[in-house]
């Protein structure tokens, strides 16, 4: 599936480049090159994996110390210093001239999205329902890189200060050059619920695959959005609806069972095959996460390998802990594809859990935690943890969500929400090198800088950094 997506997408995005930059386009076609008339033309854009289906959040990985860093990169990218070591002598808006993934990604998949909402009425060979599927499925592409974006460059969502706090860029041209404006957070949280609530009825109940969203993926997008203003009984309604089309569990004790000589075999690191790909059966909606489309994943610093609970399977299965030279660290075992910036059953289920416990309902949202950890912990360790208040089912919850969704930007979005309530805010400590590092919940560390390329080169509008470093 994967090359066929990569160069269809791949010829048509050349093409469409120069149609939305030269209004004489259509007199001077590139040999070989497609004009892009049909709606199929224009949907097929949103399967590149290259730009649509990557969302890069590397830093956010390395702030919670979910990706280890290596002594070379710490020497060479001041920037992973800083977020690995909660470093705040190094000026990151300063350093962040070279990583800017998350942001250019963001938008090209924004780019397509408004490309496609611009074409779809006119598109030729389409019917009505196609027409409005397409248009359903490029917001809810908007909506995602929108909400990531939001994110990871501003303050949390807050409803006292949304209004007020700094956004990020929000542009509905896919013209080059079109004018846009800095939204504040609430405005774009506002802008991702419009599009949101326009596509969920429109979302087809099967799409053609998972790079393109259904029902289920708009309701699990709502629900992550609902869940990051604080608002549970949406995010509880949105999280059941899409429960309702899937909710299967992946057992990795079943496959750390089928690959336990490879696991524990003493110095050895054989690559097994990651079950996490497009047709995980957890998936929602398919998207790469930081690491590249094929390959091994990040490797886990030793603090956050201590912050599993033991026994889990999942974390057995794909990191293992290896000395080389001076470094210890948890290497990746596993080789393929990863859906870690899509959405899956597992992170709705626990979205339930927290938003019943959020509510009162201890006994639902403990049966929830412990149904994802019979999937996850190894028998001979597992025992259904209990809880009497509110508070201690939230941070079972915390504890569970951190680290099934690890090397997501679930939980960094999720620490800087909890961060806010004096009862879950936590800060970090860590020792490392021989040296004592922390990171408190209200650090300015919690928001990430623009790229400086982005500020320096802002086009058609002005971007005012929300961090001071």
């Amino acid at each position: 599936m994967n090359n066929k997506i990569f160069h269809s997408a791949a010829s048509l995005l050349a093409a469409l480049a120069m149609l939305t930059s030269c209004s004489d386009y259509l007199d001077n076609v590139p040999k070989g090159e497609k004009i892009p008339t049909t709606l199929s033309d224009f949907t097929e854009l949103m399967a590149d994996e290259y730009t649509n289906h990557r969302e890069d959040i590397t830093q956010a990985s390395i702030l919670l110390n979910d990706r280890y860093v290596s002594q070379s990169y710490r020497s060479y990218y001041p920037l992973w210093k800083a977020n690995y070591f909660w470093d705040t002598s190094i000026d990151r808006v300063k350093e962040n001239k070279s990583d800017e993934t998350t942001y250019y990604n963001g938008y090209a998949g924004i780019s397509t999205a408004n490309l496609i909402l611009e074409n779809v009425e006119t598109a030729t060979e389409a019917t009505e329902e196609a027409r409005a599927a397409a248009a359903a499925q490029a917001r809810f592409l908007r909506a995602s890189r929108y909400l990531t974006l939001v994110n990871f460059y501003c303050r949390p969502y807050n409803a006292a200060t949304a209004a007020t706090d700094g956004g990020v860029p929000v542009i509905t041209s896919a013209d080059v050059g079109a004018a846009y404006t800095q939204k504040s957070v609430q405005e774009v949280y506002d802008f991702i619920l419009e599009d949101l609530t326009m596509a969920v009825s429109d979302l087809p109940e099967k799409s053609e695959n998972v790079l393109y969203a259904n029902k289920a993926a708009g309701y699990a997008l709502l629900a992550r959005t609902y869940l990051n203003m604080g608002n549970y009984t949406a995010a509880l309604q949105n999280a059941n609806e899409a429960l309702s089309r899937n909710d299967t569990l992946y057992d990795w004790t079943a496959y750390y069972d089928e690959h336990k000589t490879a696991i524990t075999s003493e110095g050895v690191y054989l690559s097994t095959e990651s079950p996490m790909g497009h047709d995980w059966c957890e998936n929602y909606y398919f998207c790469h996460g930081s690491n590249s489309y094929s390959g091994s994943e990040p490797q886990v610093s030793v603090w956050r390998a201590a912050r599993f609970e033991q026994g889990d399977a999942m974390f057995a299965s794909r990191w293992k802990l290896r000395t080389v030279g001076a470094e210890t660290y948890y290497k990746g075992l596993l080789s393929g594809y990863y859906n870690k910036g899509g959405l899956t059953t597992t992170e709705m289920w626990l979205v339930k859990a927290e938003c019943l416990a959020q509510q009162g309902d201890i006994s639902q949202a403990m049966e929830i935690v412990n149904k994802v950890r019979a999937k996850h912990i190894l028998p001979d360790h597992y025992q259904p943890w209990t809880a009497t208040t509110e508070e201690e089912a939230v941070k079972a919850v915390i504890k569970v969500k951190c680290n099934a969704l690890v090397q997501t930007i679930v939980p960094f979005m999720d620490r800087r929400r909890w961060n806010q309530d004096s009862r879950y805010a936590e800060t970090f400590s860590k020792t490392e090198d021989g040296n004592d590092y922390s990171l408190a919940p209200d650090s300015y560390m919690w928001v990430m800088p623009f790229p400086q390329g982005a500020i320096d080169n802002p086009g058609n509008g002005s971007i005012k950094q929300n961090v001071d470093k």
